[in-house]
């Protein structure tokens, strides 16, 4: 796309959706939320970028390798904090059993694991999206012109 306005308006708003992705995500303990909704703007802010600016410069920005590692990261970091409870308590994902400790309700540095959990889901959540995007562009760009990547 070669619309100055957009890719300037593009540039402007982007940090901004992904500072609030990552409010939604570091809050999703005390407010509607979580890692999940928090991760699609993340994810949908770089899926704007891959539409405005193109699949190239995106892939600079968000390479298919940094996603795998963004993707498998997430869900060890999820596996593992499950992992932690079921060996030192029994139960899989169990928070007070566990001994996190669980600080004041309604307290940003609360609630023990669940806002690790938060950022896990998010980082797997805006990589798949991601990855997907990129997936379905690249076999439309191939349908199109076969020989060209």
């Amino acid at each position: 796309m070669e619309d100055r306005i957009v890719k300037s308006i593009t540039r402007m708003v982007i940090p901004f959706i992904q500072l609030y992705g990552i409010f939604i995500i570091l809050h999703g303990h005390i407010t509607p939320g979580g890692g999940f909704s928090g991760g699609t703007l993340i994810g949908t802010s770089l899926i704007l970028y891959t539409l405005v600016f193109g699949l190239i410069p995106a892939k600079k920005k968000f390479s298919h390798r940094m996603s795998q590692i963004a993707e498998s990261g997430g869900i060890i970091i999820y596996v593992g904090i499950g992992l932690i409870g079921l060996f030192i308590s029994g139960t899989f994902l169990t928070n007070i059993n566990a001994g996190f400790p669980l600080g004041e309700p309604g307290e940003l540095l609360s609630a023990g694991m669940i806002p690790v959990l938060m950022i896990a889901i998010g980082i797997k959540v805006a990589s798949t999206m991601v990855s997907l995007f990129h997936l379905l562009i690249e076999g439309d760009l191939d349908a199109d012109h076969p020989g060209i990547r």
